[in-house]
């Protein structure tokens, strides 16, 4: 099945002199590294007052920069286990003993139709349903009116569906919506949605009243696709991938080059304002494109703060203490209590 062309050929010279905003950041975050110590501080107060400062920092910032990862989705509802795994993915777990979602991803399924029937589940649960959980807007309800930017690794694109601007959001990671070459050589990336869609349906899988894909009555659904419907190139008909970066091989077409740009000039812009850094959700797998950066640049800049919000994670370096919230707990519900 062929695919939708989604962006155009990128050379790689028509980007040598763009600003690159992941490029930079990394370097940030390795500077970071170098140059905090290993001391680290869970934040001083009460979490109360801690919501109250950091309530107070988002209304007097002259800007904010979002830092997400996937503790946020997580938050959000999108979890890659438990109850969601076992509703859609039951059959998967009991041929090949897959535990959840994500370890899925890396399974070496016998063929690619059954590969591919995963992957439509995949990226269908994970890409094009809304959040169980209306975190996503409740952030945007408390930004939107100031003047934000939003860097994430997170390839759920559940920023854009709950109504960011998409000229201020970077997924540096890649997006689950879109499809590429394996090998990456033509630079180019295909949207992948009318794909997934009758993937889903080829599975059995039945529309709600609400137009959301359900397992049917009966249960019984297929584990494979027609071959006919194995994703393709629509340039030369070659084999495809997912767009996430897992290897060199990651296509950063233009949409990605263009909001790296952005990015880079929005933190250009604030570097010597009233910067508030906050991390959502950050944990430990991709620190030197969020964690590390926020810290180098708070501080540098005597008039940022950083602050941390993140489930049993929250904590900041000993060296910007005093310009730092950390704050340990489910993110939507410390959203709930920033709003009230």
């Amino acid at each position: 099945m062929f695919l939708r062309m989604k962006t155009k050929d990128i050379m790689k010279n028509s980007c040598d002199d763009i600003p690159n905003g992941y490029k930079e950041t990394i370097q940030k975050g390795m500077s970071a590294v170098r140059y905090f110590s290993r001391n680290m501080s869970f934040g001083k107060g009460t979490k109360e007052e801690r919501i109250a400062i950091l309530r107070k920092e988002i209304e007097t910032a002259d800007a904010v920069v979002i830092g997400a990862g996937a503790g946020l989705s997580t938050s959000a509802g999108f979890t890659y286990g438990g109850e969601r795994f076992k509703r859609y993915f039951y059959d998967f777990a009991e041929r090949f003993g897959i535990r959840d979602i994500y370890s899925g991803g890396f399974y070496p399924f016998p063929d690619e139709e059954t590969r591919w029937a995963w992957w439509a589940r995949h990226i269908y649960f994970n890409r094009y349903i809304d959040a169980p959980k209306p975190v996503y807007k409740e952030l945007l309800e408390i930004v939107k009116d100031h003047d934000y930017f939003v860097i994430t690794t997170n390839v759920d694109h559940q920023f854009q569906k709950a109504g960011f601007d998409k000229k201020r959001l970077f997924y540096t990671q890649g997006d689950y919506g879109l499809f590429q070459m394996v090998d990456g050589r033509n630079g180019r990336t295909y949207d992948n949605e009318d794909w997934v869609m009758k993937a889903m349906e080829a599975q059995r899988f039945v529309r709600d009243e609400d137009g959301v894909f359900q397992v049917p009555e009966d249960g019984g659904l297929k584990m494979s696709v027609p071959t006919e419907f194995i994703p393709k190139s629509p340039d030369d008909g070659l084999a495809v991938t997912m767009n996430l970066r897992v290897d060199d091989s990651f296509v950063e077409d233009e949409g990605w080059h263009r909001a790296a740009a952005v990015y880079s000039d929005f933190l250009r812009r604030h570097e010597n304002l009233h910067v508030l850094y906050l991390e959502l959700g950050v944990g430990a797998n991709t620190p030197v494109i969020v964690k590390y950066p926020f810290w180098q640049m708070t501080m540098a800049n005597e008039k940022a703060v950083y602050a941390c919000l993140n489930y049993g994670e929250a904590f900041c370096p000993r060296e910007i203490e005093d310009r730092s919230i950390c704050i340990d707990g489910d993110i939507g519900e410390v959203l709930e209590q920033l709003k009230r």
